[in-house]
């Protein structure tokens, strides 16, 4: 392991861009996201979300800590990067693991995690001393080993009820708690400063590579869920559901990234963790979950546009929207970039097209559309509605 370089972590050392390597790394993480959008669509319903949930939140909290650490240290030296590759390819078992992680394959599942924990501790310690490494990584561990009990416990089909389903999911979510609670009682310390321009740029990047997984994840349900021939009302769902996404994307990418970069840039360096923690990781969890569970309403609507949806997709669709909109909110509102109004009225009117699905799918997927088209034009003609 290479000694501890401050430099390489210190603030006003020249802009940092996202490499080649941490794009890779994206690459690999939102292969999870595809795996979610999956167990979603296969298993549509409260337990099955829940489950989409959990596995979410332990995902994403390990992927923002690969994303502060490359923002701390540039994987610019053969071992880090080798580090970072394995890394990855732990972060790859994880994906893999997701369709059994509350059954069969819930040891693999909880070890792969423990590894990907174990490769971010170890990279740390170029960043930070030991003493400070062993206080976040302590409970990453921890967490890790209860996932893997939780796999332990689960060694069946994972679909039963009883006590060892209660303990299972206790147990997921005495992980979850223990990770989100870490930056609150242990605080942000002096070492995890911010470069803004990488930090925003990594975030909106993965989000950009979000969306495309999407619209691959449309486009091979179409090929292969649909089980008709090429025709119009599937190049229309597709056609919906690609719109759909690049109204979400304009959502964020019309402005949100620059404002959110200058309002990162002139918070005081003591104020920058915490605002980076609340924009960037929390608020992105309604996102990215808006993201997954639209994708699983447009794939449960190929093929079907003229008929009337189940309320599961119905309220995917929605529910979808909605999130990744009041996402955007608490986005806004951490870094005081952007008025809400307009953003939360929406998200309010996307919950009230899930009574249209249950009509046709095509009806709630165009009025989705609309009232998305519709918030952006008004917030073009009207700054006001969507300045800082």
């Amino acid at each position: 392991m290479e000694s501890r370089s401050p430099e390489a972590w210190e603030p006003g050392q020249g802009e940092l861009r996202v490499s080649s390597l941490e794009l890779f790394f994206d690459l690999v993480f939102v292969f999870t996201l595809t795996q979610l959008t999956t167990a979603l669509y296969t298993h549509l319903s409260a337990v099955g979300a829940l489950r989409v949930v959990l596995i979410f939140a332990v995902l994403w909290w390990i992927y923002g800590g690969y994303a502060w650490l490359t923002n701390s240290v540039p994987p610019d030296r053969a071992a880090r990067r080798l580090l970072l590759m394995a890394g990855m390819a732990a972060f790859l078992v994880v994906a893999l693991a997701i369709p059994g992680a509350f059954g069969s394959a819930g040891v693999a599942f909880g070890l792969a995690y423990l590894a990907v924990v174990l490769v971010h501790g170890a990279l740390y310690t170029v960043a930070m001393p030991v003493r400070g490494v062993v206080r976040f990584a302590g409970p990453n561990v921890v967490a890790a080993l209860l996932l893997v009990a939780a796999g332990l416990t689960g060694s069946g089909s994972g679909t039963g009820g009883g006590a060892g389903a209660a303990l299972r999911y206790g147990l997921w979510v005495a992980a979850v708690v223990i990770m989100f609670a870490t930056p609150y009682v242990l605080a942000l310390d002096a070492p995890l400063r911010i470069r803004a321009g990488h930090f925003v740029e990594r975030h909106g990047l993965l989000l950009l590579i979000a969306f495309g997984e999407s619209v691959v994840a449309i486009g091979i349900g179409i090929q292969t869920g649909s089980g008709e021939t090429f025709n119009p009302g599937l190049v229309g769902a597709a056609l919906l559901g690609l719109a759909l996404a690049a109204a979400l994307w304009w959502s964020y990418f019309g402005g949100d990234e620059e404002r959110a970069e200058r309002a990162l840039r002139a918070a005081p360096a003591e104020l920058q963790p915490r605002l980076a923690l609340s924009a960037y990781f929390f608020a992105f969890i309604p996102m990215l979950l808006g993201i997954v569970t639209i994708a699983v309403g447009v794939k449960t609507s190929i093929g079907h546009l003229t008929e009337p949806l189940d309320p599961g997709p119905a309220v995917a669709l929605g529910a979808g929207a909605a999130l990744y909109l009041a996402g955007d909110v608490l986005f806004r509102r951490a870094l005081r970039s952007g008025t809400v109004a307009a953003r939360s009225a929406v998200a309010l009117l996307a919950l009230a097209t899930v009574p249209l699905g249950l009509v046709t799918a095509v009806a709630q997927l165009l009025a989705l559309v609309a009232l998305l088209v519709a918030m952006l034009l008004a917030e073009a003609a009207f700054p006001q509605l969507n300045g800082g």
